[in-house]
């Protein structure tokens, strides 16, 4: 059993994760993990080198290249590529439209659930993702499986994609984007998105951020360090 703490927070694209996550930690003082943030940031990295996801050899090599480093500033996540503040461009379409099919590449996968796992070995966290619970920390003391109607999914989407200027983009390529996501992540070979049998169901379709997060909490404090 481990000392620390460890919340897995699992599901679909665009479920609110990262939104349970960041208020999770800022109310039990953890640290939040954003593990999606560093798919994006390889897949921006593969883009930008023309990397050819065919190519066995050519990933190993770019992966080889590629020195992330993640912190966490008022509980919002930062993430540099190879020195580099990406946090805003790994969210644009380019990154959202390519990170499912390199997500679902073995190699990326083992390389990302290493550097998760020694985040998580001594520091009480919360990670969100697609595979914390059943491949990260399958011996995480709370699990989560989030998921909410796939139209009010695509429609908080389209919101966040705009207020960060990106007015290029209609509701229906976001409703179409998440719908590829959520086939590649549950189809694909390594590390399919699934319920891990001990993760909580929370369908937050018709609930607000508040009451999300008071259910959630309600489940976290008999597990609590004392």
């Amino acid at each position: 059993m481990r000392k620390n703490m460890v919340i897995a927070i699992d599901g679909y694209s665009s479920c609110g994760k990262s939104t349970l996550a960041k208020a999770l930690a800022k109310k039990l003082g953890f640290i939040y993990i954003d593990s999606g943030a560093m798919y994006r940031a390889i897949t921006l990295y593969f883009l930008r080198n023309h990397v050819d996801l065919e190519n066995h050899d050519a990933i190993i090599d770019a992966l080889q290249h590629i020195e992330l480093n993640f912190h966490s500033k008022d509980y919002e996540s930062h993430i540099t590529l190879n020195g580099e503040e990406v946090s805003e461009e790994i969210r644009l379409m380019p990154v959202s439209e390519a990170v499912s099919p390199v997500s679902a590449i073995k190699e990326v996968r083992q390389e990302m659930v290493k550097q998760q796992q020694r985040m998580g070995k001594s520091k009480n966290i919360v990670m969100d993702g697609r595979d914390i619970g059943t491949a990260v920390f399958p011996d995480a003391q709370v699990k989560f499986f989030m998921t909410a109607d796939p139209k009010i999914r695509a429609e908080r989407r389209y919101k966040e994609m705009v207020a960060k200027g990106d007015q290029n983009i209609t509701l229906e390529e976001v409703f179409e984007n998440l719908a590829h996501r959520d086939y590649a992540d549950t189809t694909r070979e390594e590390s399919p998105l699934t319920r891990a049998e001990d993760a909580i169901i929370l369908d937050n379709t018709d609930i607000t951020e508040e009451e999300q997060l008071n259910f959630a909490l309600e489940k976290v404090t008999p597990f609590l360090p004392h």
